[in-house]
């Protein structure tokens, strides 16, 4: 059966069937809070006005029933599938939809089956793919044909990068909009219209809840308006007398878990931020995202990984120190665990902001693998090999070498150690910044008195 422009179809998952049910008219008391409040207009969606605020391209073609196929990249609870289901209503379409999770390629055909069939017959279908990141290449590619055709009106959810994770044809083929997180304010907006609605919501309840109250629960939402209209509802079932205080918040709020996904996107771009912080010497942003990650629940090693890499790539020989301060706090984690182990590692991270900074180290290392890919295998000069045998003595082997121990001044200056080709390559630049200042002024004085001496042999 189809109401509003969306098709039921009974063979949907459970969950599919909910969403599109939300938007029959008769109220079901059984149904989420979440459920009954998902929005029936543009207007109720809250926490996207720059995608689908008055005037926008994209609300001027939704209201003109000019829809095309598209994908919605954005967090848990922003939208996504509430915006998919009202572009079938908009449209006028049928309304199919899947869950990768949950479907393979034969619920996959079965859907584009169904609307070839709807389609021959004059109607279009909006096909909504949840998760839509979760499938391969080939169960992507199987869209490809009937989103030429017009078959369908694809609409894929993915709250990864999809850049990433789909393949090039099928984004040939969308367009890709990018949902915001919800701002606590636009959450608060959405949790007042839930209390003061006696049709869907909890209007009829007469629930006594405070603005303070509001925020704190759009807060532990953490940007998902489903999640807040979640802790709202159950806020509600466990008030005492329809009053919402300290104590039945503290009781809802007891487990606020944050928007983490181990290996997606926000964990790189936590970790990415976390770096950067340290680069830039911003010490309360590296303890700050040091913490959001451990407290997202990340592998304390990789972090502590991550953190090494810091202190060679970014730190150098600017502070050596670095590196042994992370590779403590690394030991220190492994011997203590957590919490009391996580201590080390923000220690570490902070440590790292405010050293001496310097990727002239980094820097030189990869301009010598260049040079090696460039020059090849270039034969070590004779005087540095060494010689264990009359044979090898014989034929030159370390015939020359100076012992720096044994010449004045500690150093033999004119003794070449690099290839003949490479011979007078300056790899390393030291900067003036921490020890490697000093590192600098010392090489600084060594190369320039081999070149004076190189000079004098020319002349």
């Amino acid at each position: 059966m189809c109401v509003a422009g969306i098709a039921y179809d009974a063979r949907m998952p459970r969950q599919t069937k909910a969403v599109v049910s939300g938007l029959f008219p008769e109220s079901d008391a059984l149904k989420p809070l979440a459920e009954r409040m998902r929005p029936r207009t543009l207007d109720e969606i809250v926490g996207q006005a720059r995608l689908l605020g008055p005037g926008t391209p994209l609300r001027r073609s939704i209201e003109a029933g000019h829809v095309h196929s598209m994908v919605l990249w954005g967090p848990p609870g922003c939208g996504k599938t509430t915006l998919a289901l009202l572009l079938a209503k908009y449209a006028d379409a049928e309304f199919c939809a899947i869950s990768a999770v949950l479907s393979g390629i034969a619920e996959v055909r079965a859907a584009l089956a169904e609307a070839e069939a709807r389609f021959a017959q004059g109607r279009r279908s909006v096909l909504f793919v949840d998760e839509v990141h979760r499938f391969n290449k080939a169960q992507q590619d199987a869209f490809l044909p009937h989103i030429e055709r017009g078959v369908i009106l694809f609409v894929g959810a993915t709250t990864e990068n999809p850049s990433f994770e789909l393949n090039s044809a099928l984004l040939s083929r969308c367009r890709v909009h990018v949902m915001d997180v919800v701002s606590t304010v636009a959450i608060v907006q959405a949790l007042r219209r839930a209390l003061r609605d006696e049709e869907r919501g909890l209007g009829k309840a007469n629930l006594q809840i405070d603005d303070h109250a509001l925020d704190l629960i759009a807060q532990a939402a953490d940007g998902d308006v489903r999640r807040a209209l979640t802790l709202l509802e159950i806020a509600a079932d466990v008030a005492h007398d329809g009053v919402v205080d300290e104590t039945t918040l503290a009781q809802v709020l007891a487990d606020r878990t944050r928007r983490f996904d181990k290996g997606g996107e926000q964990f790189y771009d936590q970790i990415s931020a976390l770096h950067k912080s340290v680069r830039s010497s911003d010490a309360d942003a590296a303890l700050y995202w040091c913490t959001r990650l451990l407290d997202g629940g990340v592998d304390p090693a990789y972090l502590a990984r991550r953190l090494v890499r810091m202190a060679i790539e970014d730190i150098g020989l600017a502070d050596p120190r670095a590196l042994q301060f992370a590779l403590q706090a690394w030991n220190t984690f492994e011997r203590l665990g957590a919490p009391e182990g996580e201590l080390a590692l923000a220690e570490a991270a902070i440590y790292l902001a405010v050293a001496a900074k310097s990727n002239a180290a980094y820097a030189a290392f990869g301009e010598v693998k260049g040079a090696i890919a460039e020059t090849g295998t270039l034969d070590v000069p004779m005087h540095l090999r060494n010689a264990p045998t009359k044979l090898m003595k014989g034929l030159g082997y370390g015939k020359g070498y100076q012992y720096d121990p044994d010449v004045e001044g500690g150093i033999a200056l004119d003794q070449q150690c690099l290839p003949d080709a490479l011979a007078g390559r300056e790899f390393y630049q030291p900067a003036e910044r921490g020890l490697e200042a000093k590192i600098r002024e010392k090489l600084q004085s060594i190369r320039a008195a081999r070149a004076n001496l190189r000079r004098e042999k020319d002349t």
